[in-house]
């Protein structure tokens, strides 16, 4: 099999996986579900490779849209950068790497996925763009509701870290093994 044929059928797998966990986790709130999908995002970074990664960090914000667990359509491009973010540092800085390497680099990878979605997500969103976007509607959906401006940010702050660096400290061992099991 070609490595890229290698690569698409793992970043399929991966994505599969990603929709499993997020439909399954969905009841059991942000804390589970985050890390499970962080956990997905970093394995497919560290074991696929950057392009499976990216290609996951960015299809997750949109199936997580359709499945009603991102809080609003508003937020799925943030996620996508945040997402982006985070695999590529992980990918990065991480891949291949000692121990205390990767665990530096999921720190770094973690706040800066917390600083990518605080920025457009709390401070852009919900402060700058919010009078313009606030009761607009698309269709027949409302672009953000006066509730918003107090779950979103609640949302979008320490929750990020926290998961990203569950998942994420999940994920270093999990890929250590995945890596060993496909003699990478």
């Amino acid at each position: 099999m070609s490595k890229r044929i290698r690569t698409i059928t793992q970043t399929a797998v991966m994505l599969a996986l990603l929709i499993a966990l997020q439909t399954v986790t969905k009841p059991l709130g942000q804390l589970v579900t985050g890390s499970c999908v962080n956990a997905v995002l970093a394995i497919t970074a560290l074991v696929v490779g950057l392009w499976g990664g990216i290609a996951v960090a960015l299809i997750s914000p949109v199936c997580a849209f359709l499945l009603g667990i991102a809080p609003n359509f508003v937020t799925v491009l943030p996620i996508m950068l945040g997402n982006t973010c985070f695999v590529v540092l992980l990918n990065r800085i991480c891949a291949g790497r000692p121990l205390w390497r990767q665990g530096l680099g999921l720190a770094a990878a973690a706040a800066v996925k917390l600083g990518a979605l605080y920025l457009l997500v709390v401070k852009l969103i919900c402060g700058v763009a919010s009078n313009a976007l606030l009761g607009q509607k698309i269709g027949q959906t409302v672009v953000l509701a006066p509730p918003m401006l107090k779950m979103l940010p609640a949302m979008f702050t320490w929750p990020q870290l926290f998961t990203a660096l569950i998942g994420g400290a999940a994920a270093l061992v999990i890929a250590s093994v995945l890596n060993k099991a496909l003699h990478k």
